[in-house]
Formats: C-alpha cells, structure tokens, sequence
C-alpha cells in the first residue's frame, strides 16, 4: 500500500485552495515552511489539516509525522477504512501525488516499477486520515484505504481514500458519515505515469 507521496506545492496555494471552498486555514503553531518534496515517506513529517473545535468552515495546518508505532511497533502509515465510524481526529492530508510500486515488467531488473498518481486538472488533493497522539512519538497520522477504485485497480488491491474536493469540508465534520464520503473517484479521475 502507498508508502510514499509527493507535495510540490507551497503553504498559499494550500490555503487558496481551501478558500474557494470556504474553509479559512488558521496557524496555531505558525505558517509552517514547507518545502517542495518528490518523496514524503513514512516517519516523514507532512502537513495536514484538521478542524477547529469540529466546525466545517476553520481548520488548522499543521505538520505531523505520517504514522505512529502499531502494538507490534511497526508503523502504522495505512487504516483500512471499512466498517469504522471515524467520529473523531479526522484529518486532511494534502498531497499532489502519490506513488505505487508494481513488479518490474523487465524481468531482469530488481526493484520495482514506480508509478506517480496525480489528480487530473486539480494542483492538489486530499487523502482522508486521522491522526492521534502516542507517548512514543507524539502526534502522528495515517491514511485511510479502501478497494481500488478503477484507476487503481490495474496496480494494486487497496487504494488510499482520495476525497472529492466537495468532500474537504464533510470529512473535516466528524457530525458527516464517513461512509458517506469514503468512496472511489469516477474512472478518469487520476493520471498515472512511470516514474521509476
């Protein structure tokens, strides 16, 4: 499952983004300097939005470390999303893209074939996570999955859940049923490009 994303992409594009959706960012903890990164991977720092005391319209940025220990103290980077509620520490994770690594076609090379997701026609979109605090290392985020959608499918068995920009909103107001978001993009929704 995606172990890696990409952010290109600077602070006040995110926030732009989000105003034409008339949710206003707010920095609790400062404009975070963010840097534009081909890999985030998993203990990495990344940004992410939550809401402001539940409410749909205010959210914060904030940067967190994707995943957090599991009971066996691998990372917990990936959620499986079905049959959960996710009443609460719902979070938005901003990516512009996300990888996913397939078996080589050339039989004679070792690693993988790395292949680049994008969102068609959209600078940036939104993965759907949650996030909690640990003793170990604070507090973390992890992406949520699902069955593949269409554009995935031909890659791999589980896909991360990749909300609808009209959804932003709905997912950052844990009063919305998460099932009622959670689902594929149309076929068409994603470009996909062999990086690798």
């Amino acid at each position: 499952m995606c172990n890696d994303y990409r952010l290109m992409v600077n602070v006040a594009s995110i926030v732009e983004d989000f105003a034409d959706l008339k949710i206003k960012i707010r920095f609790g903890e400062g404009a975070p300097n963010l840097e534009a990164r081909e890999d985030i991977k998993i203990t990495d720092v990344g940004p992410v939005v939550r809401a402001i005391n539940g409410g749909r319209n205010e959210a914060e940025l904030v940067q967190r470390r994707w995943s957090w220990p599991g009971p066996n103290k691998r990372p917990v980077y990936n959620f499986r999303s079905e049959g959960r509620k996710f009443n609460s520490n719902r979070c938005l994770i901003i990516a512009d893209g996300f990888y996913e690594f397939t078996d080589p076609k050339d039989p004679t090379k070792k690693r993988k074939d790395k292949w680049l997701f994008t969102k068609k026609d959209e600078p940036i979109f939104c993965i759907a996570g949650i996030w909690r605090e640990t003793p170990e290392v604070g507090q973390a985020f992890t992406m949520l999955t699902m069955e593949p959608g269409p554009d995935i499918a031909p890659y791999h068995d589980r896909q991360l859940v990749i909300l609808d920009r009209s959804a932003w909103a709905d997912w950052l107001d844990p009063g919305v049923s998460a099932s009622s978001i959670i689902q594929p993009l149309p076929v068409g929704s994603l470009k996909v490009e062999q990086v690798g």
